[in-house]
């Protein structure tokens, strides 16, 4: 069992050493690429300080040492462009230098040089760098240290190992990193591509019903109607049941096709038997308005009534939702107006509130209409007869929404 929990123990340790190295090497990593040519430059001047600090102090600065450490940190300015050349060119100061000066501080650029290449380059380059690196530390062991070279050269191998290691770590944690991105962002977009497909098939199969139970219900009532026709003259009892069958059947593919259509919306309708709104409901709407809050003053011009019925929905509905974010969104205390003109071949709406001059400055009433899915449903209502809708607000405060229609171009039938 101690066994077990010390196993444990060192497991966790290890991770907890990981994450920190992790941690570290992509703090490191974000500021160099924040600012890549003061980070290549601190390091070089850095490595250098400490390397000639460290001569200085141990009384083994001369021209000859100076000159090995400058060329071993000079390199490090190309580790962005190449790091395998990098790498090369700091192995070959290194070989001089064991060839021709004794060790320094500054040495460490060939394991700086070596972590970029096991980060940056592939597997072959850093499998050579690899061997160099440790053939470096075999004879740095031999010459330096010829009294116990198997001591020297098992902690530079171990710093060997340690900055390969390190290198093909941070590597393999930024390829997933990568990786992970790449699948959550491809993952979003197979989600986005499944919501258009289903909503599309969605649209196909109520389109498919809507199709069957219009066509069904119209069949029964033309027959139903039919047989009435002919029987009203000589059976008028039998006409009766006949059109009292039309009457039944209209009502239950009503119902049928507003119940179908409510799974586009959000909200049940309340009534489903109730007849669709007309204009000769308009007063009613503005009543209810007013009593809300909203004073409402009318300008008609024409006889809205002898617009087709579909036509009258569509003014009637772009209407209340207007003035619906009238009451939702404009600031107190405001007024509005609704025009409506009904000439030869032309249909205009306009509604528009008017912000007193005493209320605050404020721009909400724009943002959420313009937003919001009831200006989407006023222009498709347009765009179904093959109109214009412009919403938007006035220089002076408000909002204000037009509505321009052709019925004479369409059919208008509801």
């Amino acid at each position: 069992m101690a066994t077990r929990q010390y196993g444990r123990m060192t497991d966790s340790s290890e991770e907890v050493v990981l994450t920190w190295l992790n941690e570290r090497v992509q703090r490191m990593a974000r500021a160099s690429g924040r600012h890549p040519l003061l980070v290549d430059l601190a390091i070089e001047l850095g490595l250098a300080a400490v390397s000639l600090g460290g001569l200085e102090t141990q009384d083994r600065l001369g021209p000859v040492t100076a000159i090995f450490c400058v060329a071993l940190c000079v390199p490090l300015a190309l580790r962005r462009r190449s790091p395998f050349a990098c790498f090369a060119m700091i192995a070959l100061v290194a070989f001089l230098q064991w060839l021709l000066a004794p060790p320094q501080i500054a040495d460490a650029a060939v394991l700086f040089s070596l972590y970029w290449v096991a980060l940056e380059a592939d597997v072959a380059k850093v499998a050579l760098a690899a061997v160099v690196v440790e053939a470096g530390a075999v004879m740095a062991a031999v010459r330096w240290s010829p009294s116990d070279p198997v001591k020297i050269w098992v902690g530079l191998s171990g710093l060997t190992v340690a900055a390969g290691v390190l290198g093909i770590t941070v590597r393999q944690r930024r390829d997933l990193l990568v990786s992970l991105r790449e699948k959550a962002a491809r993952l979003e977009l197979e989600r986005d591509q499944e919501g258009r497909l289903g909503a599309a098939a969605e649209r196909a199969r109520i389109a498919r019903e809507m199709h069957d139970i219009v066509s069904h219900n119209l069949t029964v009532m033309i027959a139903l109607a039919d047989g009435a026709t002919y029987a009203i003259a000589s059976s008028p009892e039998r006409a009766l049941p006949a059109m009292e069958g039309v009457s039944t059947t209209g009502r239950q593919a009503l119902v049928e096709m507003r119940r179908l259509l409510g799974v586009l919306h959000d909200e049940p309708a309340e009534h489903p038997l109730e007849p669709q709104p007309s204009l000769d409901r308009l007063d009613d709407l503005l009543a209810r308005v007013h009593a809300a809050g909203i004073p409402v003053t009318v300008e008609l011009d024409g006889d809205p009534h002898q617009l087709p019925d579909g036509i009258q929905l569509a003014v009637f509905r772009i209407a209340q939702e207007a003035l619906t974010n009238t009451l939702k969104h404009a600031v107190r205390p405001t007024r509005a107006h609704l025009l409506l003109r009904c000439r030869a071949g032309q249909v205009e709406l306009e509604v528009t509130d008017s912000v007193s001059a005493n209320a605050p400055e404020i721009n909400g009433h724009s943002a959420i209409v313009s937003g919001g899915r009831g200006l989407r449903g006023m222009r498709e209502r347009a765009a179904a007869y093959g109109g214009e809708l412009d919403a938007g607000p006035l220089p002076q405060g408000g909002w204000r929404v037009h509505l321009q229609l052709d019925p004479d171009t369409r059919d208008g039938a509801g």
